[in-house]
């Protein structure tokens, strides 16, 4: 008989023998395994569904996912600047939410969870998370940005859970008590370490990456004491993200008080990871000296590959940076960013488009994408396997050197 009654029968046994705690979420038993959410289209329905049926929580990226669907694109195809294009492909992109949620829960077999990550930093996160909930999705996970008003916006939707990004105490202190004013607690908050995630980052400069008051031993304790010096009515489930990559990093996070951990990189190169080939390879093959860290065109650190074209970006970037003017309007279709360096024209953020640029590492296109990379080899090395065989090694002890 299956203990766990959400997560597939031959890994529920693994978490069974391997000691380490389910992570309870939603009133279910899950895998303490996460799936992050990567845009632009990395985690779409083929990867979070696939997560979700293992018994995880899979999580989809609410980013441009028209990319995933033909007749989306072509319906988009002839889009250019100003509010009409923009209005356009929003709702190209809202149809393909819906549309890629519905996937995924089909795929989930009802094992598991369903999520959707929006960055708080884009023009449609208000109406991609209201999109989000009127599709059930079971989980919405937001970063980049607080969400102070995340539950206002799910205020019809209680059973929904909601999940936001931080990256220290202050953070949790923050949200948690603005959220309570609101009658509403976190039914569970990633802890992501800016200095071993990938993607942004939840650090104000790079200079502050290293920063000890993001490290776990320091964050996990300090979130759990607030939480009893609180009198929170129940425990809410922290995840810790960035650099896992063993079953030994994820006893160690349990250890330290972290209900389960989120993995972005190892899930990104897995066969049922929705982005092309190319992509995959890039990332497997990439080391930490390969990263790099800069300022985003949204003005948070980021991490990634550095390519061919983001190190030409690098090199001219004090020319750009200096030459940054406010434009009228958005120089290209997609106006996605709230608030955009290159747009607005802020010297000390990033000068230039991610959206075309992530959608090209989407497509594999080497010379032209831009790859987020979290820190840390990966599990198998440069080799691309499945979700279940990466779900497995991360539930199974190393044996010690002899």
């Amino acid at each position: 008989m299956n203990p766990f009654p959400h997560i597939s029968q031959e890994l529920g046994a693994l978490l069974a023998r391997s000691g380490l705690k389910p992570l309870q979420l939603g009133g279910r038993e899950l895998l303490p395994i996460v799936q992050g959410g990567m845009g632009v289209g990395v985690s779409a329905k083929r990867l979070a569904g696939s997560v979700a049926a293992a018994g995880g929580m899979g999580t989809l990226s609410s980013v441009d996912l028209r990319h995933h669907h033909p007749d989306l694109v072509e319906a988009t195809r002839d889009c250019r600047a100003g509010p009409q294009a923009k209005a356009r492909i929003e709702a190209a992109n809202l149809e393909a939410l819906e549309r890629e949620i519905a996937g995924a829960r089909e795929r989930s077999q009802g094992r598991g969870l369903v999520a959707l990550n929006v960055m708080r930093a884009v023009s449609a996160y208000a109406d991609s998370v209201k999109r989000a909930l009127a599709a059930g999705v079971d989980a919405v996970v937001v970063g980049a940005g607080l969400p102070l008003d995340l539950p206002d916006l799910a205020q019809d939707h209680p059973k929904t859970l909601l999940i936001p990004i931080l990256s220290d105490a202050r953070g949790v202190q923050l949200v948690v008590k603005k959220w309570e004013r609101k009658k509403r607690l976190p039914d569970a908050i990633v802890i992501e370490h800016p200095r071993l995630a990938g993607g942004h980052l939840g650090a104000a400069r790079i200079a502050d990456l290293g920063d000890r008051r993001f490290d776990f031993d320091q964050v996990l304790p300090a979130c759990r004491e607030f939480f009893k010096q609180a009198g929170l009515e129940r425990e809410i489930p922290l995840i810790a993200a960035g650099g896992v990559r063993s079953f030994e990093d994820i006893r160690r996070l349990q250890d330290l008080g972290a209900a389960g951990v989120q993995l972005g990189t190892p899930f990104a190169v897995t066969t049922e990871c929705d982005a092309h080939a190319e992509f995959k390879r890039v990332l497997a093959e990439s080391r930490d000296e390969d990263m790099v860290e800069f300022t985003s065109v949204a003005g948070l650190p980021a991490r990634a590959v550095a390519t061919t074209w983001l190190k030409h970006y690098l090199k001219l970037e004090p020319k750009l940076q200096a030459a940054a003017h406010v434009k009228a309007r958005c120089t290209k279709a997609f106006d996605c960013l709230a608030q955009c360096g290159l747009r607005d024209g802020i010297k000390d953020w990033g000068q230039f488009c991610i959206d075309n640029q992530l959608a090209a590492a989407l497509r594999g296109d080497v010379k032209k994408g831009l790859f987020f990379r979290g820190a840390g080899a990966l599990p198998f090395g440069s080799q691309i396997r499945s979700v279940r065989e990466l779900l497995e090694r991360l539930l199974t002890s190393t044996p010690a050197p002899a």
